[in-house]
């Protein structure tokens, strides 16, 4: 039975229960059985040790190459790597576990466990198996050689009742009727599993005595009674329970561990992953304690929220939430988007632990786009710092029924689980390197041998990069006879923007990047990209090519926006056909966000998710048009930021299928041969990009959280340039704060801005642009850009070699030619490095004779 056929299954029962006021006539005798699991689970022959090694004892060496060797123990699942160079072992689990004063109950055991898979019952409630409980203690863990490792299989649960196979009530009758099948033993066993409610004529279930022995004994006694799943099926009909008849809880998970070089490949084949019918895995938690740092051992853990961030060792923030976060942020179709988060993105899907004596990186080659990254420190659950990446499977929403004034919630599940493996590559990193800036620059080599990054081109600007996006038109409710209707009003003509630009260039600004966002389909808020009509008002397609031209004859490289995942206006588009779908149906709505209350208004028309499956066809009609512009660069403001799935029924599009269709369309892009600028910038854009606006300049802060780091910088600059928010839109209290990041960071200086007088925003949607006139920054703005580009120029196209904190509020940035620049964000003067850094100032130094 599939999960959708289960699904209206459940509808079926509640909605019958709903209009027929719980009444029943008796049991349904030609009711279907649930379908067992069948997958076979086979424990494989006992495995010979290849090699030993005395200081992993107890397991057993089943793999080794020159840098690394691979050990387990085929009773328990714990794996060891033992680094070679520099002796470091690395467990799967903690080798104290056992001992350890604070876990407890479930926590204990997920110490020693390897998988953890967190699973929907029928009423959509969450429960959770682990690999040490549920497969190790029942001696279902079977390991079996593989090339170059080792592929170990799980069973989770076993094929034993329990309380669930009781009824939560039965009829005194029917209980009376049990009891005189027993003797007396039996007799006085139900006794205590039942209490009788004289009141109603039945007997409850007492589960606060169902415990333990007692439990098996209450079980036989039904067992001997000749109670059966008939009886269950009828008492919970009879007694109206909220209750299921138990199935067979069994799951079969693989991991394949293999050697690649110096790295650990551990893999989920998708196709190892099976379930009940009725109990959809939602996620799979995979490693947790891999390398987990103890209460005596200093460290750090490595996330990547936002520019990225540190959690130190036992930092004692056990009052705070653990970290957790989505790579690539939210699904738009699963998340109901009634408030803005204004925490910061994930881009990079990796994560580390950074140890005295070595580091661990763990990078997510398969399955980033359902990954989530997730940390905690000792003192919590246990004694302990940890992180981990777990996936989705399968996806639930909650669709409410309405009948003769009754509502009730019901669980609805994807159609089919997500279809891809689960891999993360470990690399290994010795003491030398032990460090967020040896992870970053490992990294970052991973990225460019894989081909990570665009080709850089041989022409290369020497002036920093100056950011500048201008807005064209808007759409705005206006008059006529005291009509309400909307028309476009334009903000910045094609010409207008020649003259900022011109202004700019005449005070000394280089390397314009000029971003050029409301040029077509209506404005800012653009119709479908299904062709391209330039706005009439702002200069229509002579006005654009005019534009081009200027912007080539002044090295200016111009990249009109455009939006190929939200339908910006519901105008021209078929939301019933081509919007994405949610787990409830209905086309996925993203409604106007009221700035005063942070609450989206539902009384304004919504914008729409595209459903994925309409990527590359308007990528492709866009270009068709957008060809006989011979522009040379595109600015994409979602698409390298943002990724949606589609539940329509029958047509699944998960979020992992919705990566490869972004990932085509930028391939289209490039072999269009246009430069890429793009919001965001997720890893799997990165080898498509010539720039990033919008880059994460910044972590989420959230309050586990110790140290704020540029680990999304360290990484992909010298390979391409980047910038955060426009600094005239930013929530930096001064201009001081924009520059000191600017030059910490290495990134360009960004300004949005539009021509019009700022009362042309009034009364429109577009309050974020409040003061954004370009001449009230105009002066500012050269300011910024000559200071910042004063140092920032020496360091054109070099990587982020170091970077360190030397005090509270004090950072140092030493880029790859050994120029540098300590920043000083405190409001008071500090002596740091040996030197004395004004308040709000910096220094520089390192300059090349």
């Amino acid at each position: 039975m599939s999960i959708s056929a289960r699904y209206v299954l459940l509808v079926i029962s509640m909605l019958t229960a709903l209009l027929m006021g719980g009444c029943s006539d008796g049991p349904d005798q030609n009711g279907d059985e649930s379908e067992e699991v069948k997958a076979t689970f086979e424990t494989g022959a006992t495995l010979t040790a290849s090699f030993v090694n005395p200081r992993v004892g107890g397991l057993k060496g089943i793999v080794e190459n020159d840098q690394l060797q691979l050990l387990a123990d085929d009773q328990t699942g714990v794996i060891a790597i033992v680094h070679k160079a520099s002796g470091e072992v690395w467990l799967s689990n903690p080798q104290d576990r056992d001992t350890d004063p604070l876990a407890s109950g479930v926590n204990k055991s997920l110490l020693s466990a390897q998988l953890k898979l967190d699973y929907y019952n029928n009423f959509g409630q969450l429960n959770s198996v682990n690999s040490y409980s549920d497969s190790a203690v029942y001696e279902q863990i079977g390991m079996e050689k593989i090339e170059h490792g080792l592929r170990v299989n799980y069973r989770f649960g076993a094929d034993q009742k329990t309380i669930d196979d009781m009824p939560m009530k039965i009829s005194k009758s029917r209980f009376e009727n049990l009891l005189s099948k027993l003797d007396r033993t039996g007799q006085r066993t139900l006794k205590i599993a039942y209490t009788e409610d004289a009141e109603h004529s039945v007997y409850v279930r007492s589960d606060g005595a169902l415990k333990g022995l007692q439990l098996e004994r209450a079980l036989k006694a039904m067992e001997d009674a000749g109670y059966t799943e008939e009886d269950l099926l009828y008492d919970i009909e009879e007694n109206q329970l909220n209750q299921t008849k138990p199935e067979a809880r069994i799951f079969h998970v693989s991991i394949e561990y293999t050697l690649d070089g110096d790295h650990l490949i551990a893999k989920i084949p998708a196709s190892s992953i099976d379930f009940p019918e009725e109990f959809p895995i939602h996620t799979i938690s995979f490693l947790s304690f891999f390398g987990a740092g103890g209460l005596a051992e200093k460290g750090s853990i490595l996330v990547p929220d936002g520019s990225g961030a540190l959690i130190h060792f036992n930092n004692g923030k056990t009052r705070y939430p653990s970290y957790q976060q989505n790579v690539y942020g939210t699904d738009r179709s699963v998340s109901k988007l009634d408030t803005e988060e204004y925490s910061q993105t994930v881009r990079l899907p990796v994560f580390g632990l950074i140890k005295e004596n070595g580091a661990l990186l763990g990078i997510i080659e398969e399955g980033a786009a359902v990954a989530t990254i997730n940390a905690d420190v000792s003192g919590r659950l246990n004694s302990y710092n940890y992180v981990y990446p777990s996936f989705t499977v399968v996806n639930k929403g909650d669709l409410s029924l309405d009948a003769n004034g009754q509502q009730r919630t019901i669980p609805k599940f994807q159609e089919h689980p997500m279809n891809c493996d689960f891999t993360v590559r470990y690399a290994f990193l010795d003491q030398q390197s032990a460090s967020y800036q040896g992870i970053a620059d490992y990294y970052r080599q991973y990225l460019e041998q894989q081909g990570g990054f665009a080709a850089l081109a041989e022409a290369r600007e020497e002036n920093t990069p100056f950011y500048l996006q201008l807005v064209g038109s808007i759409s705005k409710k206006k008059h006529f006879a005291g009509i309400p209707y909307q028309a476009l009003e334009p903000l910045t003509t094609f010409e207008q923007a020649q003259i900022i630009v011109t202004e700019l260039k005449e005070r000394g600004v280089g390397d314009i990047k000029l971003r050029y966002s409301g040029w077509f389909n209506k404005g800012l808020d653009h119709t479908v990209p299904s062709h391209i009509s330039v706005d009439r008002k702002l200069g229509g397609d002579k006005g654009l090519r005019q534009l081009i031209s200027f912007a080539k004859g002044n090295d200016v490289t111009l990249y009109p926006d455009v939006a190929f995942l939200t339908a910006l206006s519901g105008s021209q588009f078929n939301e019933a056909k081509k919007a994405s779908r949610t787990l409830r149906g209905v086309p996925a709505e993203i409604y106007p966000l009221d700035l005063a209350l942070n609450w989206r208004d539902r009384s304004k028309p919504p914008a729409y998710v595209i459903s994925p499956r309409y990527i590359n066809d308007y990528t492709e009609q866009f270009l068709k048009d957008f060809h006989k512009y011979d522009a040379v660069g595109i600015s994409l403001s979602d698409l390298a930021s943002q990724l949606d799935s589609d539940f329509r029924k029958r047509r699944q599009i998960d979020r992992t299928e919705s990566e490869q269709r972004s990932v085509e369309a930028l391939h289209q892009m490039a072999a269009a041969q246009l430069k890429m600028m793009a919001d965001g910038g997720n890893a799997y854009a990165l080898p498509y990009l010539t720039d990033v606006t919008y880059a994460p300049m910044s972590s989420s802060r959230f309050k586990i959280e110790d140290e704020e780091i540029p680990f999304y910088q360290m990484v992909v600059r010298g390979h391409l340039d980047y910038t955060g928010e426009p600094y005239n839109l930013s929530a930096y209290p001064n201009a001081n704060q924009y520059i000191l990041k600017t030059l910490e960071y290495g990134s360009g200086v960004y300004f949005e801005w539009f021509y019009a007088p700022n009362h042309k925003i009034k009364d429109t949607k577009f309050n974020r642009l409040y003061s954004a006139n370009y001449e009230l920054w105009m002066d500012e703005a050269v300011r910024i850009y000559k200071e910042v580009n004063e140092f920032l120029s020496k360091v054109r196209h070099e990587p982020i070699a170091q970077h360190e904190k030397l005090t509270d509020g004090v950072y140092k940035t030493v880029y790859g030619n050994g120029n540098y620049v300590i920043v000083n964000y405190n409001r008071t003067p500090v002596e740091a490095g040996g030197v004395r850094i004004e308040a709000e100032s910096y220094m520089t130094g390192g300059e090349a004779p």
